[in-house]
């Protein structure tokens, strides 16, 4: 098997990435280790210390230099890391042999003829062949374990993303379930008016259509406000009102400073529905419906829809609309959004919805 040395895979200017790996701790650090290098060797040379220390600092920038330009290299058969350690051991010598050189006026054998300047040289190169390699090892540890992090990083946002696509799709698959249910339900009470032959069919039915052309484009609205949902109830509210205008009063007290909150669409007009549906239309004598809003000291939106009809049945299964509420609120305003039911003394039902963290668009 033959192996070709080959430069990595380099952008456009190489040259500015391999200065940025050398980094201001690497070059600092090598510095400090040269320092220490000397300082403890400095018992045994008759070399001045500044001069040992200036070798001593030649060499570590130069293998700083060597292991940082390894880094670009790559062995088909070794992996990068053994290469930047090879790199530092075989350049060990050869940088410790070329801070001699000025000792002896550039000549290249007079080193190795002069016992002391041949001690100093193996001392310093084994000094350096044992320090270096394990600093070279230490180093890459530190790249991989940051490599790893950043890696494991990306997987998390990666999977945040993914989770926040699935939650936006089973939010929207929600609203999908209720919205036939709104209008089914809304279509019903129409046709009971045809049927019965009722004088207000015609009016409650040209109602409906223009309630219809004006709320269909807001129901899969994702930037939906409170002020566009109680438009809807009101539109609601005024239909069912000319259907029973005998047994139906409303009210709705909503600050105009919350209004402008984001809000999920039709969640409120749920609420709405089920007042008249299971309160008002099963009480012989109808009631009142009252939808009020306040924001709580924690910044919690807290809406209340409150009816005067039938009240709790016990026993009474909850309905599929409630359920799918109760899961839209905790999408949309997380795991603390709640929805509550209580009797509504002296009659009737008061269900809360409490809205953490509800924002503006």
């Amino acid at each position: 098997m033959s192996a070709s040395l080959e430069p990595a895979a380099l952008p456009e200017h190489g040259f500015n990435r391999f200065v940025a790996a050398l980094s201001l701790r690497g070059v600092l650090l090598a510095m400090v280790l040269a320092s220490l290098a000397a300082v403890l060797l400095n018992p045994i040379f008759v070399t001045p210390f500044p001069v040992l220390l200036g070798r001593m600092l030649v060499i570590a920038l130069l293998l700083l230099l060597v292991f940082t330009a390894a880094g670009f290299w790559s062995v088909g058969w070794l992996p990068r890391w053994l290469v930047q350690v090879l790199a530092v051991v075989l350049t060990a010598p050869l940088a410790t042999y070329l801070v001699y050189l000025p000792a002896v006026q550039g000549q290249v054998f007079e080193v190795l003829r002069h016992e002391g300047r041949l001690s100093g040289f193996v001392l310093i190169t084994g000094t350096v062949l044992v320090v270096a390699p394990l600093l070279a090892l230490g180093a890459l540890y530190r790249e991989r374990d940051a490599q790893a992090r950043s890696q494991a990083l990306g997987f998390a946002l990666e999977r945040s993303q993914l989770e926040k696509q699935a939650l936006d799709a089973r939010l929207k698959l929600l609203q999908a379930q209720i919205e036939p249910h709104f209008l089914f339900n809304t279509l019903a009470n129409v046709q009971v008016l045809v049927e019965s032959g009722s004088p207000q069919a015609s009016a409650v039915l040209k109602s409906l259509i223009a309630y219809l052309r004006a709320a269909m484009p807001r129901l899969a609205d994702e930037h939906a406000t409170l002020g566009d949902e109680l438009a809807l109830v009101r539109a609601y509210l005024d239909l069912m009102t000319m259907r029973m205008p005998d047994r139906l009063q409303y009210e709705i007290d909503v600050p105009d400073d919350l209004r402008g909150l984001r809000f999920p669409g039709m969640a409120l007009l749920t609420l709405v529905e089920n007042a008249i549906r299971h309160g008002i239309d099963p009480a012989e004598q109808g009631g009142r419906i009252e939808v009020r809003a306040r924001r709580d000291g924690d910044g919690t939106l807290t809406l209340s829809v409150a009816d005067t009809g039938a009240g709790l049945r016990e026993g009474a299964p909850p309905g599929t609309g409630l359920a799918n509420l109760r899961e839209r609120l905790a999408m949309f305003y997380g795991a603390a959004a709640r929805l509550e039911m209580a009797e509504n003394a002296p009659r009737g039902v008061l269900v809360s919805m409490h809205c953490p963290g509800a924002t503006s668009t």
